[in-house]
């Protein structure tokens, strides 16, 4: 059924995942064409997927490309019938909070009084508040005396008899009662006759399909087969970035053959610089993919592996191992064979059953039994396996001491060893998309940002990283854009139309159509001339252009598209010129000289009017796309950005525990007092690689009261600390570790970021090379100084690299401007770099 259903997605150009999970230990889906992951090539273990131990029939879960699954599903039901195919029912029970609210709104006992008592709750249900000793819910709640007093406090309030009492007692009893229903995100069963011989079914709001009563935990036992079409953005990516290219480049790219030891790909890992690369994105893990430089797939499978919770501690070892900084050491010799590749270090389930089977004689059954009950600690079965490890492993002659050590290390690591398999495939997924970056970067790019066109804060993340990457992203054109992100023919990226809000879906097909079937728009008359005023109707025409989408046409700017202060705004005008252009073909009235000459004549005049400032076409822009396009209020203050400051927003938690400074711009403020009546303030900070949301109170609030202005650009100084409630939680309980979540920036001092460089910019040190010097050069270089005066020192690095030699020196006749134009001139002469020391 998975096999047939596959091949058909590949037929309809969806495209399909490696899978996920166990499945691609399989050779018999790799050989049906289910899996392109070759299980023999990455060793791994059919006896992951399928055993004698194993009584339920095991999972084959299945990515398709997000806009593709829907056709795959209606394949499937095209196939077996409608009467035979339905999704899985959810069902969504009352919690302990919700159940206190919802009793609370029916017994109408006051909202203020219903939420402190909500509140109240610790993370446990109500029913062991009041089922567990004081012993036991003192060890539930991890000792914390603060959440002891709130459970005891709840315990006092059920005893009373008013209102409160009635809600929070009639809460315990509703709690874990059914409140709603939902569908499985993704689960969907086949079954051999008419569904309801099987299972009650109920029918689905906004969807033809049946839906089982039965939730996912009883479908299986039901005898029902259940199958798995998960959607992942990242191969509609894959796919749209394809297209890309072919458009632009005629060349058809199949992702299935990049070759897996390509140059470019993997110095792309090296420089880490995987913005964009499915599973390798995180700042995290870009800062070890430099460090470890990878040089083969398994360094990727294996770094796929370990950047998780728990085995992320083994990744310094891992790369100093692959280095040679440190001695790669194996208890027992023979265990060299399956750990070579990961360095000595076990990452995989695989490992620990491979290596009981080698080193003990483990059937297949039996060591992924073993697999199964240290991943999730059952003691009973692992109580008995032990022995039976120690004295099979003994009798083929190895020490009992390494053997206890062995096991010892496998129960602490495979609580959080990973499935190699579903490793394997999604590396060859992040694989393929690294290989498109490193190969069509622009393509590439332009794919990413479309889809994720719905989500504004990772627009204007990776429109930055395009930025980076001295990619150009284009606002939006009539004439050159589709209705996605696109690369024209210069190399740069264009925005498509459909992500101006309120453009409407309807005017931006009508827009591409006409301009692909009769040509490019030659200007803004014949635009509204060859469009329907029906479909691309006024409120189209505004937010194409405030975001800029008619910058194209020559001798207009975009207030005189707007601005109506005086008479007719331009588009006011061309509307009401070519509904009587388009009324007077209609009725084939024609003037003595032919109509084209008269109306070329008679065509309006724009306003005059002075064009919008760069901020207010900015602010524009935003309104309509949720972002900056043409450039960023905050492009006056890179150099600050990038000199005086420790890092971007986006990268505040690589420095755990560290003082550190950041810049952005003021972009929401909020005040307000907490229930004990102190006040508080949060101030929303923006900068070119995300948000963030600092939380101030006391006199701290009072001290920086001026600094809550919408629009202001400012420079904090703070510290990367733990959340004060996690702080707490690990104090009570050292064996908690915390995450990057639990971390968050405190801001300490703050300063303008206008003021920033006038203030501390010593002096400016340039590097240039001893090859490159010449007088044509030197002429540049000392009549940009000259031209540029001011109270910045100068110092110069000149570097050879053929004889690996440098001379610093200090400038005693030249003092520079700190000003904008001033660095904007410096990097304009391509052979030398600078930076600011402060």
């Amino acid at each position: 059924i998975v096999q047939d259903f596959i091949a058909e997605a590949r037929k309809m150009g969806v495209s399909v995942g490696p899978g996920r999970g166990s499945a691609a230990g399989s050779v018999v889906a790799y050989c049906t064409g289910i899996t392109n992951i070759d299980p023999l090539k990455y060793n791994l273990l059919f006896e992951r997927f399928l055993n004698p131990e194993r009584v339920s029939m095991p999972d084959i879960d299945i990515d398709f490309d997000d806009e593709g699954r829907a056709s795959v599903i209606q394949y499937v039901i095209e196939k077996y019938g409608a009467n035979q195919v339905a999704q899985i029912i959810t069902y969504g029970s009352m919690a302990a909070k919700s159940s206190i609210r919802d009793t609370a709104r029916a017994l109408e006992l006051p909202l203020s009084e219903s939420d402190i008592m909500a509140k109240l709750v610790p993370d446990i249900s109500l029913s062991k508040i009041f089922k567990l000793s004081d012993k036991e819910l003192a060890i539930k709640l991890k000792n914390s005396s603060d959440e002891i007093l709130k459970a005891k406090e709840l315990i006092e309030i059920s005893k009373g008899t008013n209102l409160k009492a009635q809600t929070l007692n009639q809460a315990r009893i509703l709690e874990g009662s059914v409140r709603n229903t939902g569908t499985h995100a993704c689960g969907v069963i086949i079954t051999p006759d008419d569904i309801t011989n099987f299972v009650p079914i109920a029918l689905v709001k906004d969807s033809t399909m049946f839906c089982t009563q039965f939730d996912n935990n009883v479908v299986e036992s039901a005898g029902l087969l259940k199958m798995d079409f998960l959607g992942l953005k990242t191969l509609t990516l894959i796919k749209d970035a394809c297209v890309i290219v072919k458009e632009k480049h005629g060349v058809d790219l199949d992702p299935e053959e990049f070759p897996i030891d390509d140059p470019l790909t993997y110095e792309l890992f090296q420089r880490g610089d995987t913005v964009g690369i499915f599973q390798y994105e995180s700042a995290g893990m870009q800062k070890h993919m430099r460090h470890l430089k990878p040089t083969v797939f398994a360094d990727l499978i294996a770094m796929n592996a370990l950047y998780r919770p728990g085995p992320i501690a083994y990744i310094p070892n891992f790369i100093k191992r692959k280095h040679g900084e440190e001695d790669i050491v194996y208890d027992i010799p023979e265990m060299e064979e399956y750990l070579a590749e990961t360095y000595g270090i076990t990452v995989y389930q695989e490992q620990v059953m491979l290596l009981s089977q080698s080193l003990a004689g483990f059937t297949k059954g039996e060591a992924d039994t073993l697999r199964k009950a240290m991943g999730k600690k059952i003691k009973e079965v692992l109580d008995k396996m032990k022995p039976k490890f120690i004295e099979q492993a003994m009798a083929k002659g190895h020490p009992e001491k390494a053997l206890e050590k062995v096991w010892k290390d496998w129960e602490a690591f495979a609580e959080y060893a990973f499935n190699k398999s579903h490793s394997t495939c999604y590396a060859w997924v992040a694989y393929q998309t690294a290989y498109l970056k490193a190969h069509y970067p622009a393509e590439y790019m332009a794919s990413v940002l479309s889809n994720n066109m719905n989500e504004i804060s990772q627009v204007t993340f990776f429109m930055e990283e395009c930025k980076r990457m001295g990619i150009k992203v284009l606002g939006p054109d009539v004439n050159e854009s589709k209705s996605k992100f696109t690369v024209n023919k210069d190399g740069a990226i264009r925005f498509g139309l459909a992500a101006i809000k309120g453009a409407g879906k309807g005017a931006v097909e009508e827009i591409i159509i006409e301009r692909l079937k009769s040509g490019e728009y030659v200007d803004f008359f014949e635009f509204a001339e060859r469009l329907s005023s029906k479909s691309v109707n006024k409120k189209t025409y505004e937010v194409l252009a405030q975001s800029g989408g008619f910058d194209g046409f020559e001798g207009y700017h975009r207030r005189q598209y707007l601005d109506s202060t005086e008479g007719l705004s331009l588009i006011e005008s061309a509307l009401k010129y070519a509904s009587k252009k388009q009324a007077d073909t209609n009725s084939n009235q024609q003037s003595l000289f032919g109509s084209s000459e008269i109306y070329a004549s008679t065509k309006p005049k724009a306003p005059d009017c002075e064009p919008f400032s760069d901020l207010e076409q900015l602010n524009l822009e935003k309104e309509v796309v949720g972002l900056f396009i043409s450039g960023h209020p905050l492009d006056q203050f890179r150099l600050e950005l990038e000199f005086f400051c420790t890092c971007g927003i986006a990268n505040t938690k690589e420095f755990k525990n560290k003082d550190i400074s950041i810049g952005g711009m003021v972009t929401a403020v909020k005040e307000g007092t907490t229930k004990n009546g102190k006040p508080y303030g949060v101030l929303t900070i923006q900068d070119f690689t995300g948000t963030i949301e600092l939380f101030l109170m006391g006199e701290q609030l009072l001290n920086n009261k001026s600094y809550f202005q919408n629009g202001l650009y400012v420079f904090i100084k703070g510290k990367v600390e733990l959340d004060y409630r996690k702080a707490k939680e690990i104090k009570e309980n050292s064996s908690i570790i915390p995450t990057d979540e639990d971390f968050g920036f405190k801001a300490i001092s703050f300063s303008l970021l206008s003021e920033l460089r006038e203030k501390n910019c010593k002096s400016i040190d340039i590097s240039l090379d001893l090859e490159d010097l010449n007088e044509k050069l030197i002429h540049e270089i000392v009549t940009l100084f000259e031209d540029n005066p001011g109270k910045c020192g100068l110092n110069f690095t000149v570097k050879s690299t053929k004889n690996n030699l440098s001379l610093n020196m200090m400038s005693r006749k030249y003092r520079v401007s700190s000003e904008n134009n001033f660095f904007k001139s410096l990097d304009e002469i391509s052979e030398l770099s600078y930076k600011i020391s402060v």
